[in-house]
């Protein structure tokens, strides 16, 4: 599962990783009440990489400039991911840029620690100058001295270089990362030191036990979805965190491979219900390797039958313009979200996943029919078989 970078940051705040002071921004009309002073950097939140190069970090020096810019972003595809939240960050003047990571090597089972003396988005210079130290046995603040040493470092930095690599060591350690990555860690004039960017990996089968990772993954309480793994093939959808988990966790334990995960509120009004619903399979379908979505809904037979005519709902319109009286009054002017959902050339996936139905008790009894024919789902009364049938699908 991997981490926007605002979310990251969060985890650097926690353990004493210095960042700038910082705002999410959900929508531009959000700036006029920036708490930052101007210039700022606006940084696009996607999990694709290059964004700086496509015209995802724009620099700003008043408010006026910041919304134009804001709504630039908002509507700039970064290999087909639009964000849903920018990054409002004050501006720092960094006289030098360096590379930390820490990441698992599966070949060497073994963490490794990361340091280029040239970071940045320059991939040649970093590749040049990378260094890295094998925790071969337990971590010791030895092996981080070292590997500031071999950077090329010298004097104070070395010290206060080493001091970043502990701690994000022990965030490593205590949030079960794959890895943690700051590129660049901005040097200033005067020698400090401010992670400018950052990236985490979560460790798909450790979510579990980390509730407040999970937490983190929404960017906005309007829209409960994440997308983790944008190389997955299974889509979760579910009315509860821990039956989430579990559908997660008994998807990676049998082998799959898990892309991201809707969940539904039933206190929701039908129609918000069904919003929600709609904006989450439209987010779907910005993953390019999704095969299959897994509905595992435990309520009263009603609220799993509500999620079927909406799932059946948009797949019976899928790429078609939404049809209701406020938007035939306002014409083809559509909200930023519908347009996300609707327009077929903003889905990098064009084929619409499968579906695999998790029954239980009387909700096995529903008659789903007809209201189902554009779906046509497997339905299956077990997580076991519901998990296997979601996998077979997916590695089809």
């Amino acid at each position: 599962m991997d981490l926007l970078e605002y979310q990251a940051k969060k985890l650097f705040e926690e353990v004493g990783i210095p960042i700038l002071p910082s705002q999410p921004i959900h929508d531009p009309g959000e700036l006029k009440r920036l708490n930052i002073p101007y210039p700022i950097v606006l940084k696009s939140q996607v999990r694709a990489g290059g964004r700086g190069k496509a015209g995802g970090v724009r620099f700003v020096e008043n408010t006026i400039d910041a919304i134009a810019a804001a709504h630039s972003i908002f509507h700039l595809p970064i290999a087909g991911e639009y964000p849903d939240v920018i990054l409002a960050e004050a501006r720092y003047n960094a006289r030098h840029e360096l590379f930390l990571a820490i990441v698992l090597d599966y070949h060497l089972q073994r963490p490794v620690l990361l340091g280029a003396s040239q970071g940045g988005m320059n991939v040649e210079s970093l590749l040049e100058t990378l260094r890295k130290v094998v925790v071969s046995d337990r971590f010791s603040p030895y092996l981080a001295r070292k590997l500031a040493i071999e950077m090329g470092l010298e004097g104070e930095l070395i010290e206060s270089v080493s001091a970043i690599i502990e701690k994000m060591y022990g965030l490593f350690l205590a949030k079960d990362l794959d890895s943690i990555e700051i590129n660049p860690l901005g040097v200033s004039e005067n020698g400090e030191l401010m992670a400018l960017d950052g990236k985490i990996s979560v460790n798909d089968t450790a979510i579990a036990r980390h509730a407040d990772i999970l937490a983190l993954a929404p960017p906005h309480s309007r829209y409960p979805w994440s997308v983790s793994d944008k190389t997955g093939r299974i889509a979760i959808i579910s009315n509860c965190s821990g039956l989430m988990l579990s559908t997660w966790d008994r998807l990676v334990a049998s082998g799959g491979k898990p892309a991201g995960w809707l969940l539904l509120e039933e206190r929701l009004e039908p129609a918000e219900f069904q919003e929600r619903l709609r904006d989450g399979l439209a987010h779907f379908q910005l993953l390019p390797n999704l095969k299959v979505i897994i509905v595992n809904i435990v309520s009263y037979p009603a609220l799993l039958l509500e999620v079927a005519r909406g799932i059946e709902t948009y797949y019976a319109g899928y790429g078609k313009p939404p049809r209701s009286p406020e938007n035939e009054e306002r014409g083809t002017r559509v909200t930023r979200q519908e347009r996300r959902a609707l327009e077929p050339r903003s889905f990098v996936n064009p084929a619409l996943p499968r579906v695999v139905f998790r029954e239980i008790g009387d909700s096995a009894s529903i008659e789903f029919g007809e209201s189902l024919a554009d779906v046509n789902p497997d339905r299956l009364e077990s997580l076991e078989q519901a998990a296997s049938r979601a996998i077979e699908i997916a590695n089809a």
